[in-house]
């Protein structure tokens, strides 16, 4: 029985490295098509020693390399040889299986090669295996694969380059401690990220060379090979520490992200306990030290580069307007929202009270709010244009906003654009329904999110439902579509025009829908 057993275990592959991965290609193709099966297979790594063997297997004994019956398997099958990937008859497995397998091979699991053959054996009669969640062997094969990756990412987050020599002696070199047998396969970020700098990533297993033409490796070496310290260090510390923000710590995403493995080769690290240890007392600092009024210079840029508003006369509701002249003016001392006091002004509907159709923007902008008139700005420009386009005067529509003033965040000299929130959209939704009421159009088009939450008092994915038609409670018709804005700030120009494209189509609907 132990003859047979022994016999059982006749074929050992020796792979060059523990990545060599070409070769394991080669030696399982050869073997799966002689018909040997995973227990009988033990794999070796040149300098190793100590087989791999399947876990299927464990505690078979295992026999001495048996070449000759490997050799008459390859002879048999794969006459004439070219490659060895398209020699003999074809083994056909799944493209992903391959590439994933590639990962898989980096981690330091010492049966990897022998879960691959099984997997690989399987695959033969199983085409679909890695579709099989609950299976074993797939989902080791998946355990394996994500702790190589999430090696490699730390890899290249912990990684921390040291400054030795000057002129053109000058190379960088970092110390790491990978997990897995990852170097060979992360290098080419390294060069890719740091293309002009000539730099060595030592480890106890590879080490990889950049010399800004050529990468190279070594065997593994000491940490004591690399610097200890640069000039740079204590740069760096001062850095780290002062963008170190104590309220936003959590100390255990942070340590999940940045284990405490990897603490001992990070120049920053001396300083993490102390920070920790001190962000409470340092946020309770930051909320002391927080200004209770804006700058004194704030005042002053504001009032050179954009008027302050006057303090308006007691708020008219317009609740007794019977046009919308009458209801434009009472807006302009509306104080439902705190939008009117950085504004500059009121920025009202426009067009005939008699319309058919009244479309509805989010807020005014920056230029909108200068003139006083809504759709003036480049979102106007755009929403002129493809109205032009699609057949529709904008003169006999009515153009209105769902928020009537501008909000904004001051930055420099500029007034970038901030999305009113709920509570303004609900405050000035009063005016909205008095403009519908007077208006009576057949018709509303809500451009945008903003603007559909006002019209129908709940947020709805735009993306989703434009180009729909709602109808409220009370009758009222309403085609959801994008706000023009949202074209322009789409930087490829491809998908630039397709949106316009979209829009165009969006606005020859309405134009359908306000002959009906």
């Amino acid at each position: 029985m132990q003859n047979a057993l022994l016999d059982l275990s006749a074929h050992t592959v020796h792979l060059a490295g523990e990545t060599d991965f070409a070769s394991w290609r080669d030696a399982a193709r050869r073997l799966a098509l002689g018909g040997v099966r995973p227990e009988e297979v033990a794999w070796v790594v040149s300098g190793d020693g100590s087989p791999h063997p399947s876990p299927s297997s464990s505690g078979l004994s295992r026999g001495s390399i048996h070449a000759e019956r490997l050799a008459a398997v390859a002879n048999s099958r794969d006459k004439p040889e070219d490659d060895g990937r398209n020699a003999g008859p074809q083994l056909t497995v799944p493209r992903e299986f391959v590439k994933r397998a590639e990962i898989v091979v980096c981690h330091n699991d010492p049966e990897r090669f022998a879960l691959l053959y099984r997997m690989l054996w399987r695959m033969r009669a199983e085409p679909a295996l890695l579709k099989i969640a609950s299976d074993p062997d797939v989902r080791r094969f998946e355990a394996l694969e994500k702790a190589v990756g999430r090696d490699i990412h730390k890899m290249r987050a912990f990684v921390r380059f040291r400054k030795i020599g000057d002129g053109d002696d000058e190379r960088y070199v970092a110390w790491f401690e990978p997990e897995h047998f990852i170097v060979e396969r992360n290098a080419p970020f390294f060069v890719r990220r740091f293309t002009g700098m000539r730099w060595s990533i030592l480890t106890p297993h590879l080490c990889a060379h950049w010399d800004t033409a050529d990468l190279t490796f070594t065997p593994g070496a000491d940490k004591r090979d690399a610097p200890a310290e640069d000039a740079a260090e204590e740069l760096w510390q001062t850095y780290y520490q002062n963008i170190f923000n104590p309220a936003r710590l959590k100390t255990k995403a942070m340590q999940k992200e940045m284990p405490k493995k990897y603490w001992r080769n990070l120049p920053e690290a001396p300083l993490i306990p102390r920070l920790v240890a001190g962000a409470d007392a340092a946020a309770r600092e930051m909320i002391e030290k927080m200004p209770t009024a804006p700058a004194p210079h704030h005042a002053k840029v504001q009032a050179k580069h954009w008027p302050t508003p006057r303090e308006p006369a007691p708020s008219d509701d317009g609740a007794g307007a019977r046009s919308i002249a009458e209801l434009r003016k009472a807006a302009e001392s509306c104080r439902r929202c705190p939008l009117w006091r950085d504004a500059t002004q009121t920025v009202f509907g426009e067009g005939p009270e008699d319309a058919t159709v009244v479309f509805v923007g989010e807020q005014p902008g920056d230029q909108e709010d200068l003139a006083g008139k809504p759709f003036v700005g480049p979102a106007g420009k755009v929403f002129d244009a493809v109205l032009d386009e699609a057949g529709v005067d904008r003169r006999k529509t009515y153009v209105t906003n769902a928020v009537k003033h501008f909000k904004f965040e001051p930055r420099g000299k500029r007034r970038i654009h901030s999305k009113p929130n709920a509570g303004e959209i609900q405050a000035c939704r009063w005016w909205l329904d008095k403009e519908l009421a007077l208006t009576k159009p057949s018709l509303v088009v809500a451009l945008g999110a903003t603007a559909a939450q006002s019209l129908l008092g709940k947020a709805v994915p735009i993306t989703k439902m434009r180009g729909q038609m709602i109808e409220r409670e009370d009758g009222l018709r309403i085609f959801l579509t994008i706000h023009p804005s949202f074209i322009l700030r789409i930087r490829e120009a491809a998908d630039k025009e397709a949106e316009r494209e979209r829009f165009l189509q969006d606005m020859l609907a309405v134009k359908k829908l306000m002959a009906t």
